[in-house]
């Protein structure tokens, strides 16, 4: 089979297509041929080598297709089921083998498997953000960083259904327009002013959370948008890793910090199905829009991974596998 893999740390260019053997179905998994793998940030921090990984090796964490393969003791699965399910960096491929009880049934009248693929992790990351890392409230302010990109659209949807006032952060009167349109009051770009200021003239004692996934650039900025006892979560290093932190610092407003892991709220099959259930059922009740901004060959995995970096994205970049 076709997958996209690394031999060595680096830029997107050491993304190349190679022939790999087809994985097997153990006892209690499923394989999986991929028809739509989706490309996310995580992927680059391996690819880079923030995160670490094996070499040669291979990215993905999100795909959807059809079950090719059913293992020993699963039940509710048969070969041919429309599924969508989260990958352990081995969905840049034709076929990935998963565990079954980690893959959710997908009605393609309700639901296209591209917009199976394209929700999962940004979707899963927004949804665990905004009822677990700190959860939001009616009448909550709410700063999302990067508000037009993949997740941080997500999440100021989802602050919005919450009954918050978001303020989203970003570059371009397009990007505004696109913040917007997913319901948040107040547009700020941070390339033409002081994020913190801009924050506390809309609302003087500041915002209650600020979710940031854009790291090193904005992080002292978004712990000066934060009101007394409000929360910090940082949950993405877009422009670079946070420098190290003087905890003191977080003091003199009593502040909470948090560095939450998707995977760390999913740890067991029943905190899984609640979030993935729930992230579903917004999703095909239209209160959830994914959009697709932009759908790549496997080919063309590298130039994805340049866009991506380049901040030229507004949605969900999916790879399609042929």
């Amino acid at each position: 089979m076709r997958a996209v893999q690394f031999d060595q740390i680096g830029g997107p260019e050491v993304l190349k297509v190679v022939e790999v053997p087809r994985p097997t179905a153990a006892s209690g998994q499923v394989v999986v041929r991929n028809r739509w793998a989706g490309i996310n940030f995580i992927d680059t921090y391996f690819r880079s080598g923030i995160y670490k990984s094996s070499l040669p090796g291979t990215l993905g964490q999100e795909a959807s297709g059809e079950v090719a393969e059913v293992g020993e003791g699963v039940e509710g699965l048969k070969v041919g089921d429309a599924v969508a399910y989260l990958g352990n960096q081995d969905t840049y491929a034709q076929y990935s083998v998963t565990k079954a009880s980690r893959v959710v049934k997908i009605d393609t009248s309700k639901m296209a498997l591209e917009t199976a693929a394209a929700m999962l992790l940004q979707g899963l990351t927004a949804h665990t953000l905004v009822t677990r890392s700190y959860a939001v409230k009616p009448g909550d302010w709410v700063l999302v960083q990067a508000g037009a990109g993949g997740t941080g659209r997500l999440l100021v949807q989802l602050c919005k259904y919450l009954g918050a006032q978001v303020i989203a952060t970003t570059s371009t009167e397009e990007k505004a327009e696109v913040a917007r349109r997913a319901g948040a009051n107040h547009i700020i770009n941070y390339t033409e002013e002081s994020v913190s200021e801009a924050v506390h003239r809309i609302v003087p004692e500041g915002v209650h959370v600020v979710y940031d996934g854009v790291g090193k650039t904005t992080y002292a900025g978004s712990i000066a948008a934060l009101r007394r006892e409000g929360s910090m979560v940082s949950f993405g290093n877009a422009s670079g890793t946070v420098p190290p932190v003087n905890i003191f610092d977080l003091s003199s407003k009593n502040l909470l910090l948090l560095r939450p892991r998707l995977y760390g709220y999913l740890v067991t099959d029943k905190e899984y199905q609640r979030h993935l259930g729930e992230l579903v059922d917004l999703v095909q009740q239209g209160k959830l829009d994914i959009q697709v901004f932009k759908i790549y060959a496997m080919e063309d995995a590298a130039q994805a991974h340049m866009d991506l970096q380049a901040r030229m994205t507004t949605g969900k970049l999916l790879l399609s596998i042929p």
